[in-house]
């Protein structure tokens, strides 16, 4: 199973509490010996002095990037089980540029401050305290701004999608990025704070060179397809479908959508015109050609209680659909067990505007029923009361346990 692996349950809360403080304690320990409990090194950056934040932070990402998408590419590591920051573009702009003058001002960010007060130093204890009393003062006037705090949202963007180019030519890109600008520090080093390039060991070129070669390995590899990925779970996942583990009943999706604690994503895989005609209240249409680009949408929509259900006119196209979102680890992924079809034969009422074809048209996947109007989910049956039926089903949703979010970068 790739990773990132599940390690509470492999190893139970008390050893992965320690795991995890081990790794808390090595990142703080690399930030101290590197110099950066120091604010007059970390300010010296902003004055072209010394670019040791600057060379070791980007460092940092380099080498991870490099080897997320290396393991990426040899299927051991899966990016979609790997937390992506949503983009809330204008705040997140605003946001780096308090940061930056308080970073200048105070010569610390959150993370180095940190580092600075558990090694005793008063201006790190005294920063740590200021972004405490910050966050409150977030905390308490947050509603007055919060339209704008969640404005301009791009949802799980990476340069990638940004750009559209392949992970391997922006991993390239990034590497070289970074070695150009490693390169005009030590050059600005010299310039303004008097550095002797000579002493710096030499072995940083050779560093530099192992760097390159493997980010054009990264380009090499590739990554892979939704269908390679779909290959690796392929035995178990079938066998899902076969024994109708993952296919609700009409009466399950409308109790779930009644359900305030859940929180239910239904996906119309049909054409455009077919969701016109009718559709669930609340469903977003996704034509299954088109699914693929929902899918960093739908990573940012997850949460512990989120519900996706797929939905076609009959379980064809709704079956593709959940192959596609569960190789691409989307969890908590269902088909609605005879699409539309059976809603209907479900919920619609005799002598309605909305009538059964008087001989089931061909194909798997056709719509069998005419409409009076193109009325979308206006019509009684898109939108029955959970409170009004009471169906027998067997209940099949069960939740996944999802991945966290998780911080990065000193911050």
């Amino acid at each position: 199973m790739p990773f990132p692996l599940p390690l509470e349950a492999l190893v139970g809360k008390p050893l992965m509490y320690l795991i995890f403080g081990l790794i808390g304690f090595g990142f703080g320990f690399v930030l101290e010996i590197s110099g950066f409990g120091n604010s007059k090194k970390l300010a010296a950056q902003f004055y072209f002095k010394d670019m040791t934040v600057l060379k070791v932070m980007f460092t940092a990402i380099i080498v991870a990037m490099v080897l997320i998408f290396t393991m990426v590419g040899l299927g051991v590591l899966d990016f979609n089980q790997v937390w992506v920051n949503p983009t809330y573009l204008w705040p997140g702009i605003v946001g780096g540029l308090i940061m930056g003058v308080g970073f200048v001002i105070g010569g610390f960010c959150p993370g180095t401050s940190l580092v600075a007060a558990s090694t005793f130093k008063v201006d790190g204890v005294f920063f740590v305290l200021g972004g405490l009393f910050g966050i409150f003062l977030f905390g308490e006037t947050e509603q007055y701004f919060d339209t704008w705090w969640n404005s301009s949202y791009y949802g799980r963007l990476t340069i990638m999608d940004w750009l559209g180019l392949s992970t391997g030519v922006v991993v390239v890109a990034v590497v070289l990025m970074a070695l150009f600008m490693f390169w005009a520090g030590e050059k600005l080093e010299h310039r303004f704070g008097g550095v002797d390039q000579k002493r710096a060991p030499k072995w940083r070129y050779a560093g530099a060179g192992v760097l390159l070669a493997a980010a054009v390995g990264v380009l090499l590899i590739g990554q892979p397809t939704t269908e390679s990925k779909w290959q690796r779970v392929a035995t178990v996942k079938d066998a899902a479908l076969v024994n109708r583990e993952v296919q609700i009943h009409p009466g399950e999706l409308l109790a779930s959508l009644g359900d305030d604690a859940l929180r239910v994503v239904v996906l119309d895989v049909r054409p455009e015109s077919e969701y016109n005609l009718f559709h669930i209240q609340g469903a977003q249409n996704a034509p299954l050609d088109q699914l693929p680009s929902f899918i960093p949408e739908l990573h940012a929509k997850q949460a512990a209680n989120t519900v996706f259900v797929t939905v076609g006119n009959d379980e064809e196209a709704a079956t593709n659909a959940w192959k596609l979102l569960t190789a691409e680890s989307v969890p908590n992924v269902y088909i609605l067990e005879g699409g539309i079809n059976n809603w209907l034969a479900t919920f619609e009422a005799e002598g309605s505007e909305i009538q059964a074809t008087p001989t089931p048209m061909p194909g798997n996947d056709t719509l069998k029923y005419v409409f009076a109007s193109a009325l979308g989910d206006r019509y009684a049956a898109a939108a029955p009361s959970p409170h009004e039926w009471e169906l027998e089903y067997t209940p099949k949703i069960k939740l996944q346990i999802q991945r966290d979010k998780s911080g990065g970068g000193c911050g």
